[in-house]
């Protein structure tokens, strides 16, 4: 049995007392294999120095993540568990149209704009054009010659190729975009460095909606433009969101995902043998892989028990999917990658209304991109050990900066 939880407030006070969480990750996938040992929702300390409550087990993280009484909006809490500015905490003006911290009905007023745009039929109808992408980078990572950095070559640019061309994004401009997003997802980065680059982003893409306001083309910011409820502001804030994170996320799947086949390569062989895993391979790979390093956080509205644990009115939760994606309770050896595992129902796309909008365009773009790489170089392989492969253990998204294949 576990032992009894702390459930006052007054008990995470003492931050001398809390452990930290663990920024490296263990062998490049777990961040948290220790905190699998200890009861599911713990007292935690926090890399911006307060206190709150952390969710590694299963159950409990989706108690959490769909129960309306814990707000996604952190301005609610009693403190803030990460550096976000105070500008940008308590002006909710701010952070317009960019609804992955609100609550309903406003979350639900901008999402539900941009849902009929993400259904499964919707992505299906871009398949065609996402197996032209790869195909395209595949010659391109070839052109590179050997060996290449697959992350420049191929994993980059396939999904910023789509998400440009589905908001209307010029591709040209890709390197400044890429830049502020990097800049923006580094875990040091100070409030000064967020605001700028926020604000650096928020102009560019005010700018482009002014101009498709002027004339519109066959893309999703276009389309936005005509709706009435939503202003440039608006706009701007759903198409930051969407860009940073559909590009950002599927970059570092494709490139991690790889990573971790060429360091198994009897996992590598049976998906070579047998193309057919690869939709469940892929969901292995995102449960395995939880790239996420910076976690779900919600604010408790009211005193709320979960797993016998009161979790007091103003305090903040946060879910580590890693550990949340390893429990035994999820699925069995978990710390053990297998192509061919039924599908989980693993958290790596978040859950309950927060649920990620683009998760069926991602699966796409992961399928085609190592069905392609798979089948024009069965010989790839790591051109360096992979000790000396440079992870990005210093960004909210993990994954590689660099990832040098040869083949």
């Amino acid at each position: 049995m576990n032992a009894p939880m702390p459930t006052t407030h007054d008990d995470l006070r003492d931050l001398h007392d809390l452990p930290s969480y663990p920024n490296d990750r263990d062998d490049y996938v777990n961040p948290a294999r220790a905190l699998l040992t200890g009861p599911p929702i713990s007292p935690l300390r926090f890399a911006g120095g307060s206190a709150g409550w952390l969710v590694t087990g299963y159950h409990e993280a989706r108690e959490v993540l769909r129960d309306s009484r814990f707000s996604a909006e952190r301005w609610r809490g009693d403190d803030t568990m990460r550096k976000v500015p105070e500008s940008v905490r308590r002006d909710r003006s701010s952070g317009a149209g960019s609804f992955l911290a609100m609550d309903a009905p406003e979350h639900g007023r901008y999402r539900g704009q941009l849902t009929r745009y993400f259904t499964v039929r919707r992505m299906r109808e871009l398949e065609a054009r996402v197996e032209d992408i790869v195909a395209n980078q595949l010659d391109a990572l070839e052109a590179a010659g050997k060996p290449a950095d697959l992350v420049r070559h191929f994993a980059l640019p396939i999904p910023s190729l789509v998400i440009c061309e589905m908001l209307g994004v010029p591709y040209e401009e890709r390197e400044f975009f890429q830049t502020v997003a990097a800049r923006l997802l580094r875990q040091d980065r100070t409030d000064e460095e967020f605001v700028a680059g926020k604000t650096a982003l928020d102009d560019f893409l005010r700018t482009l909606v002014e101009a498709k306001r002027k004339e519109p083309q066959d893309d999703l910011i276009s389309l936005l433009t005509a709706v009435d409820e939503l202003n440039d502001m608006e706009i701007g804030g759903i198409a930051g969101l969407l860009l940073i994170a559909g590009h950002e996320t599927t970059t570092n799947m494709l490139s991690l995902g790889t990573f971790a086949l060429l360091r198994r390569p009897e996992q590598f062989e049976r998906l070579r043998a047998d193309e057919s895993l690869l939709p469940t391979a892929v969901e292995e790979l995102l449960r395995y892989l939880s790239i996420v390093n910076a976690f779900p956080v919600r604010i408790a509205l009211e005193d709320v028990v979960v797993g016998g644990v009161t979790i007091a009115a103003g305090q903040s939760v946060a879910v580590s999917v890693p550990a949340v994606n390893r429990d035994p309770a999820l699925v069995d050896d978990p710390d053990t990658l297998d192509v061919g595992r039924p599908r989980s129902s693993h958290l790596a796309f978040g859950y309950g209304i927060h649920q990620c909008l683009g998760q069926h365009l991602a699966r796409i773009e992961l399928v085609s991109g190592y069905r392609g790489l798979i089948r024009r170089f069965p010989g790839l392989r790591l051109a360096v050990p992979p000790e000396e492969v440079r992870m990005r253990s210093d960004m909210v998204i993990y994954g590689a900066h660099e990832l040098p294949v040869t083949w």
